[in-house]
């Protein structure tokens, strides 16, 4: 069930952002406050902008991504955006503004499901990146994120992940999770996220196991883990109960574009721990 992964590493890592978890993996899952975020409303909008134009041209789909983050970015403007991003969705003549930030690569899940290959799937990230975080950082973290989804999806080791992504990248994924923990901060830059959630991904055993470890690093948990829950996904796929608590928590209209979703996405290749 695509995007699903992002949704919830975003709901459940919420109430834990700013250290407010201890950076412990020893936490309840779900508590009174574990509630979506500008990271799932984003996930949406991008999702729906390309649902709604398949083959399109670049320009086409750029219209359509700011188009439909401002709607969607309207109807929830409580849900927690960045100043800069807040004015890009007021703004009369929204342009992109060189950002670095984590933004771009919390709402790329959905390209990591759409495509057959994987330059498909890099060109689209980008596209979703550029409309406002077009620093070579920020575009570098959505393109990342999704070619680690589309290699999960389509059955890559995790070895294989960590190498292409080391390599295509340049993301230093040598530390691990105990390395990164006692030092690490709230930081909103796609530099100082995307690796972690990566490395997060990497670690984890299954889908909760990958959840918990990310939130257990702290810092801007609620992001960090939407990253680290859509490559879990697409690596373990999400369990059944898990998804009903996600879907108890989210509004109408995001439930119907995550249903429309479902018919969109390309399969995930299923491995041996699914049987």
């Amino acid at each position: 069930m695509p995007v699903y992964g992002a949704l919830l590493g975003d709901m459940i890592g919420a109430p834990y952002e700013f250290d407010r978890g201890g950076k412990t993996k020893d936490f309840p899952l779900f508590i009174k406050s574990s509630e979506f975020t500008d990271d799932s409303v984003m996930t949406v909008a991008v999702a729906e902008a390309l649902m709604n134009n398949p083959g399109a041209d670049d320009e086409t789909v750029r219209g359509a991504l700011v188009s439909a983050m401002r709607r969607w970015g309207r109807r929830y403007p409580w849900a927690g955006y960045g100043g800069r991003f807040n004015g890009w969705l007021r703004s009369r003549d929204p342009q992109p503004y060189n950002s670095w930030g984590n933004g771009s690569a919390m709402r790329v899940a959905a390209v990591g499901w759409l495509y057959d290959t994987m330059e498909e799937t890099r060109h689209a990230a980008v596209l979703t990146a550029d409309v406002t975080h077009n620093h070579p950082e920020g575009i570098k973290g959505a393109e990342s994120t999704a070619a680690a989804i589309f290699l999960a999806r389509t059955g890559a080791s995790k070895d294989a992940i960590r190498a292409y992504i080391t390599s295509e990248f340049g993301y230093d994924l040598s530390r691990t999770c105990d390395e990164i923990r006692p030092t690490y901060t709230h930081v909103e830059s796609c530099q100082q996220t995307v690796p972690e959630a990566i490395t997060a991904f990497l670690e984890g055993t299954d889908f909760e196991d990958v959840i918990r470890t990310a939130v257990s690093l702290g810092g801007d948990c609620d992001t960090l883990t939407c990253i680290a829950g859509s490559m879990a996904e697409a690596f373990y796929g999400v369990p059944d109960e898990l998804i009903a608590e996600c879907r108890a928590r989210l509004t109408g209209e995001i439930l119907a574009v995550v249903d429309r979703f479902e018919g969109f996405r390309k399969p995930r290749q299923p491995r041996p721990e699914d049987a």
